[in-house]
């Protein structure tokens, strides 16, 4: 990117083609003739390269002129930067791995397999944020800890698998190891985003006193309830008859969870199928956006020397020429 700080004095080169003309007239106007009463004399004289040469002098003086104008219009190039400010938000994703996941509600798979892929989405959707991955179901484990490396995360939600942990639903402690996780953050936005299929019936620390004590915390928590209404084909392997389907019936505590999201100015939501799952997320993420602002300026450095450089080549070259090849005999 390249303009001109003072373009006033580029109005100047005006007078590079008027100088040019009035050359032309004068020198027409100077041409004279000799009378000879005999050519062959002059036939015979070999004809020099001076005089085809001698508008160079008038060619090095426009050339001086010209860079001179240029330079004081003070040529600069221009260097675009932008400053990228972001205000990541810190995501822990908090999911339930009981056995209760094995139910085929959430179609084509089971309800853990599509919350991993819909879970996937979202984190590959996301930019700027540290999100981590707490999985639980008789008890809880950090899965993976807060990352901006999102390939990591990706194998480790591919290796959460139902039977990692004794079976339970203990949503309680799934929220604290989640707080736990968000204790020392930084961020001016802390979110917990946890999904289960089931009512809390493990663990030492009740499910509202972790979202307690998530509100003192600033930390936001977004609720899932994963499972149809009513009743969903639960897989059982039957040693002797191989694998055979039951209908069990679908029970989501979700008084507890909306009391959970609303005590830290969260939401609970409802997913009763796996398009249902998606949309939840999309909306979570449109709720949660990373704030991204760009400031963005210019440097410029100058590039008038190299200018001045060349018109005093120019004027030495003409002095010299006009004081050595070109010289006027009085």
């Amino acid at each position: 990117m390249v303009r001109f700080a003072d373009k006033i004095f580029l109005i100047l080169l005006i007078f590079i083609p008027l100088l040019i003309f009035w050359y032309i007239r004068r020198f027409r106007r100077s041409s004279g003739t000799i009378r000879f009463s005999n050519l062959g004399i002059v036939k015979s004289v070999r004809e020099s390269i001076k005089p085809k040469l001698r508008h160079l002098l008038f060619v090095l003086r426009l050339a001086t002129i010209a860079f001179i104008i240029i330079a004081l219009a003070r040529p600069q190039s221009g260097q675009t930067e932008e400053e990228l400010i972001t205000e990541g938000i810190d995501i822990i994703l908090a999911m339930d791995i009981s056995t209760s996941m094995r139910a085929e509600d959430f179609k084509p798979k089971n309800r853990l397999e599509a919350a991993k892929v819909v879970a996937k989405d979202f984190i590959q959707g996301r930019s700027n944020d540290r999100i981590g991955l707490v999985v639980f179901a008789g008890k809880s484990f950090t899965q993976c800890p807060l990352t901006l490396d999102y390939g990591i995360l990706l194998n480790f939600l591919d290796q959460i698998e139902i039977g990692m942990i004794e079976d339970g639903t203990a949503i309680g402690m799934g929220l604290a190891n989640s707080i736990n996780r968000l204790r020392e953050s930084k961020a001016k936005s802390k979110v917990i985003i946890l999904l289960t299929d089931g009512i809390n019936n493990r663990g030492e620390i009740d499910p509202v006193t972790a979202a307690k004590i998530a509100k003192t915390m600033g930390i936001r928590i977004y609720t899932i309830g994963a499972g149809t209404r009513g009743e969903a084909l639960y897989p059982l392997d039957d040693p002797l008859f191989g694998r055979r389907y039951v209908h069990m019936p679908v029970e989501i505590d979700e008084e507890t969870l909306t009391q959970i999201a609303d005590l830290t100015s969260g939401k609970y939501f409802r997913a009763t199928d796996r398009q249902s799952l998606e949309k939840i997320y999309a909306e979570i993420g449109e709720m949660e956006k990373t704030k991204i602002e760009v400031k963005s300026f210019t440097r410029y450095s100058e590039l008038f020397p190299p200018y001045l450089t060349l018109a005093l080549l120019c004027f030495l070259i003409e002095i010299l020429l006009a004081n050595t090849v070109f010289r006027k005999i009085p």
